[in-house]
């Protein structure tokens, strides 16, 4: 029997069932400062230093320097949150097949008990933090220019549940990248926002906080930092973002990068959508990404049901530390496994430590519910094909949510300038590899470079 299939969007991806049972798709500048002011953030304090400049936008548009320190009591608060927690019983099944398993999240607390976030801290304030309001928002965000002339200028946008912790390790060899094996011609300057409802950035108390109106605000960003031109990257939300600035057609934007494609055609959807067989005719790549996506879409996409349908309903995420990073381990299953292996004692690309401050900074900065919003504001088909109409480049890491096959990639992206296959990695490229994705962007962009 023939079956009609439209594109479905984000929202409509919640909604999808397939004959094999119901499941649900989502298929600086800074000034030193003449006055002081507190703006409470959660339970800490940021302190901004804001003194008006000739050569800079003021009012509402000005540029402030951004330093942050949660209070003690917050940090005690915490800890005795942590060591209160109410434990379940353990799952009944020997697998991760139920969620997040008792041991890994126990192994967790236990180290979150000796967890130091200053150091974290101070790591942040380390770099050079900004604020700046656009549409009527507070946009934090890390501005770090290379000492190199001729620095390309990036717009790097995180996803969920990452945040700016995420690319902090990119930071240095991407501005630096004479002392992280490559030249001076390879220098970046980097911008790294938190977007609107994650971290440091205001919480939007309006309607219309999507991808599209995100990519608008990043652009009067770039443009209000004195960019005419320069190139944005991002993997998750970070890539919808990343591909509506494309869209918008600002000249000011000559090409992105992508860590996590939206390459799957249509025709691959809808047999998705319908739980078809995988067709015969894929290649060894296709049949993998075909495989990744199937697995995800029948069993990893219940944080993201509950987040586009009900996300106030997600209450316990501010009340419980332990809730919170349950909710945020149980992003995608080989994230997932990489996590378990860290905290029960291996080495991977992340660090307990690093697992803890990206949690911590969601728990600080009572960001749970007003990132969740991200989901129930997007109507974009997520990984269907933008067609992108500026040169692109994708980086396919094999832990992926799927790994973009490059026939998929060339369909996808017409004007594709640069496809990678790094050996190692997944979701969090720059959190985990940050050596392999800096090696991507330096390739990725070469070929745009003359007369940045």
């Amino acid at each position: 029997m023939a079956t009609t299939f439209s594109k479905p969007t984000r929202r409509q991806l919640l909604t999808l069932t397939a004959s094999a049972g119901a499941y649900c798709l989502i298929t600086g500048t800074g000034f030193a400062g003449q006055s002081r002011r507190k703006q409470m953030i959660g339970e800490g304090s940021a302190t901004i230093l804001d003194r008006p400049d000739e050569t800079q936008p003021t009012g509402a548009a000005a540029i402030r320097p951004f330093h942050y320190r949660a209070s003690d009591e917050a940090l005690a608060d915490l800890r005795r949150r942590v060591a209160a927690t109410n434990w379940p019983d353990p799952e009944t099944v020997g697998d991760a097949s139920q969620g997040v398993q008792l041991a890994t999240i126990q192994a967790l607390a236990r180290a979150w008990a000796d967890y130091d976030w200053r150091r974290c801290e101070a790591r942040i304030n380390a770099l050079p933090n900004f604020m700046t309001e656009i549409d009527g928002v507070d946009i934090h965000f890390i501005h770090v220019r290379s000492r190199h002339p001729n620095a390309l200028p990036v717009i790097i946008t995180h996803g969920w549940p990452g945040s700016i912790i995420e690319q902090m390790k990119i930071i240095d060899p991407l501005t630096n990248p004479t002392t992280h094996g490559g030249t001076a011609a390879d220098a970046f300057d980097v911008v790294i926002p938190s977007l609107p409802g994650h971290g440091f950035s205001g919480k939007p108390r309006e309607l219309g906080w999507d991808p599209i109106r995100i990519a608008r605000a990043w652009i009067v960003l770039m443009k209000r930092l004195g960019y005419s031109r320069f190139v944005a990257q991002g993997g998750d939300w970070g890539n919808a973002v990343t591909e509506q600035m494309s869209l918008l057609g600002a000249p000011e934007l000559i090409g992105i990068h992508t860590n996590m494609a939206a390459t799957v055609p249509d025709d691959i959807q809808a047999a998705l959508t319908r739980g078809d067989p995988a067709p015969a005719s894929l290649s060894a790549d296709e049949r993998r990404a075909w495989d990744q996506l199937d697995d995800f879409y029948k069993h990893g996409l219940g944080y993201a049901q509950e987040m586009a349908g009900r996300p106030q309903t997600l209450y316990a995420l501010a009340d419980s530390p332990i809730g919170l990073a349950a909710w945020m381990l149980d992003h995608d299953i080989r994230s997932y496994h990489l996590i378990d292996r860290v905290f029960a004692g291996g080495s991977e690309g992340l660090t307990r430590d690093d697992i803890l401050d990206n949690i911590t900074l969601y728990w600080l900065t009572n960001t749970a519910v007003s990132s969740a919003r991200l989901y129930w504001e997007s109507h974009l088909p997520f990984f269907a094909p933008k067609h992108v109409p500026i040169p692109a480049a994708v980086s396919a890491f094999p832990d992926e949510i799927y790994q973009a096959p490059r026939s998929w990639a060339e369909r996808a992206y017409p004007h594709l300038i640069h496809y990678g296959r790094p050996p190692r990695g997944g979701h969090f490229a720059a959190w985990e590899q940050p050596d392999l994705l800096t090696a991507e962007l330096r390739a990725a962009f070469r070929t745009l470079r003359a007369g940045a």
